[in-house]
């Protein structure tokens, strides 16, 4: 008598296993090319040492990443995906602003301390001019901070926030959240330890919090500290 067992689950567990073993050896080239591009810049790297740290061969990482700009690519991808995500904590006009503000220092320097390598290889793109991201720059960061800009300014109209240059007021709170991953190595040899500690992020949120807060406030009583 013929068996009526259906072969279908066990050929979908297999591909399942496939898929959940390419998307764990994604993981692994794109974590290790994260540090190397961050380290070596994207001149400086090369696929061959990306492969070696992620325990590949050069052939077997160029199967998932054909070319090391495609592997870039998708490394700055990853990277501008996660700080447009905390970006978008901004654009909520009907919320309170020294709420929100409070909420995307925190985010902002939480990217900085669990993904300073991200932020690095973005910093390092940036500084060189963006000859390989800048397009995408321009077409995903620019319409969301412009959204976020329209927010201040409905702010200030309905008088809930001083009148402040709210494009400035971005650059200044990008810089010094981003600092503390981008320029952790001048602030570990001042304060003489091996790397900063969750302790430094904390007094670095209260201070940057205080002061992006005092900038926006509309009284000398919202002037004090938080």
């Amino acid at each position: 008598m013929a068996s009526d067992k259906s072969p279908v689950p066990q050929l979908k567990s297999a591909s399942g296993r496939r898929m959940q073993n390419r998307d764990r050896l994604e993981s692994d080239i794109l974590q290790q090319a994260v540090r190397v591009f961050a380290e070596s810049g994207y001149e400086g790297a090369s696929i061959a040492t990306i492969a070696e740290r992620a325990g590949l061969s050069k052939q077997n990482l160029m199967y998932y990443f054909p070319t090391k700009q495609q592997l870039y690519q998708r490394v700055l991808d990853d990277v501008l995906d996660d700080w447009l995500a905390r970006m978008d904590l901004l654009a909520h006009p009907d919320d309170e602003p020294r709420d929100v503000l409070r909420t995307y220092i925190s985010a902002k320097l939480r990217f900085s301390r669990e993904q300073p390598w991200a932020s690095r290889v973005y910093a390092l793109e940036v500084i060189n001019g963006a000859p390989l991201y800048g397009e995408q720059i321009r077409e995903r960061v620019v319409p969301l901070l412009r959204k976020d800009i329209a927010v201040f300014e409905q702010w200030i109209a309905s008088g809930k926030i001083a009148p402040v240059n709210a494009t400035h007021l971005m650059f200044t709170i990008w810089a010094m959240t981003q600092s503390y991953a981008d320029f952790s190595a001048q602030m570990t040899l001042v304060l003489e330890r091996k790397q900063l500690l969750r302790q430094d992020f904390d007094d670095a949120e209260r201070l940057i919090t205080q002061m992006v807060l005092a900038a926006v406030a509309n009284s000398p009583d919202e002037k004090k500290p938080p």
